[in-house]
């Protein structure tokens, strides 16, 4: 059973019986990746068809914006790229994959981010992103917005505009949604950091 301290209020575009189902598949690990931080896991709720599909069509029902107001949706790597093309996939949209440093082979573009437990790089293709095109970032979590602001940043050098953020799950007291600079914003569950 997942954790009583995982509120499912975001989940009102969902049958609650859904939703309970989902939530409870996720996970609580203490001391991953180091000791202090708590690691939510939702894998199990990718490997249980039904926790896919509540969780594709969850993330769909809550978009923060209309699917007609962006072009493609970008996932971060590596979890972001589980259900971003799926969410892609049954919008109709491109998937846009934001590496970590040194795994693509065309030219690309870097940023450096801030994690609550280190620093990293983010790198996207260069021309996965075209002027003007408009981009929904997705990824499973939301913490501080290192990331997320990260790849925003990414898609805008190579000239594209982020229509808005959708999170599986957002950490409460870290402020990650504030540090998006007022874009719109949608996750799927809450709970303490």
């Amino acid at each position: 059973m997942a954790d009583s301290d995982i509120s499912i209020d975001k989940l009102s575009n969902v049958d609650r019986n859904d939703a309970e189902y989902l939530v409870s598949l996720i996970r609580s690990i203490p001391g991953f990746p180091k000791k202090g931080i708590l690691f939510r896991d939702f894998m199990p709720a990718l490997a249980d068809p039904r926790g896919l599909r509540i969780m594709i069509a969850a993330l769909e029902a809550s978009l923060p914006v209309p699917a007609d107001d962006f072009d493609s949706v970008a996932g971060l790597e590596a979890r972001g790229f589980l259900f971003g093309p799926a969410l892609a996939w049954r919008l109709g949209k491109g998937f846009i994959a934001v590496r970590k440093a040194g795994k693509l082979p065309p030219k690309t573009v870097k940023e450096d981010y801030s994690l609550e437990y280190g620093t990293q790089t983010l790198e996207v293709e260069t021309s996965a992103v075209s002027p003007g095109e408009r981009v929904l970032i997705v990824d499973d979590l939301i913490a501080t917005g290192g990331t997320a602001n990260a790849a925003a940043d990414l898609i805008e050098k190579c000239g594209g505009i982020v229509a808005g953020f959708s999170f599986v799950m957002e950490l409460e007291g870290l402020n990650g949604t504030a540090a998006l600079k007022g874009r719109p914003t949608s996750s799927l569950l809450t709970m303490p950091a």
